[in-house]
């Protein structure tokens, strides 16, 4: 079993934990507790680098190693790090846990070292005919972000 974990901080006020565990060549398993955001819809995803020199924006775009389309987590064309949507409650917490096969803890597309988003807006999830629908998922700013690394 591979364990890692992301601490997530941001801006006002929004922050997290985020775990992720893998069992030898399993999906990955994600499981999030995330408060201070906006009632609602919030775009989640891996991003590339694992770099907050400058703060969330320097986290570069989706983690994205087969050169894909941005979709939806159950898309066949989809960046590796679109994990969809996190639904904050009225009182801004999220409880989130899904399970995904395209964020490995190991190996060459290991998502290790990356650093994980969360967006202010809704993730479109590539349908929504903006013009960052199929590389953002229209998801507007990053609210908070954490690298994720290894846990013992």
């Amino acid at each position: 079993m591979v364990k890692a974990v992301a601490v997530l901080t941001g801006t006002e006020g929004v922050n997290g934990t985020v775990y992720l565990t893998q069992e030898g060549d399993g999906p990955t398993t994600v499981t999030a507790s995330l408060s201070g955001l906006r009632p609602g819809l919030h775009g989640f995803h891996v991003h590339a680098l694992g770099d907050t020199t400058n703060g969330c924006m320097s986290t570069g775009p989706h983690f994205n190693p087969a050169g894909k389309e941005h979709g939806a987590p159950d898309d066949e064309n989809r960046h590796a790090g679109d994990l969809g949507n996190v639904t904050a409650g009225d009182d801004g917490t999220v409880t989130f846990s899904t399970v995904d096969s395209q964020i490995p803890l190991t190996g060459p597309n290991s998502v290790v070292g990356r650093a994980v988003v969360v967006h202010a807006d809704p993730d479109d999830l590539g349908r929504g005919g903006h013009e960052l629908s199929k590389s953002t998922g229209n998801a507007g700013g990053r609210v908070a972000c954490g690298v994720i690394g290894l846990q013992g």
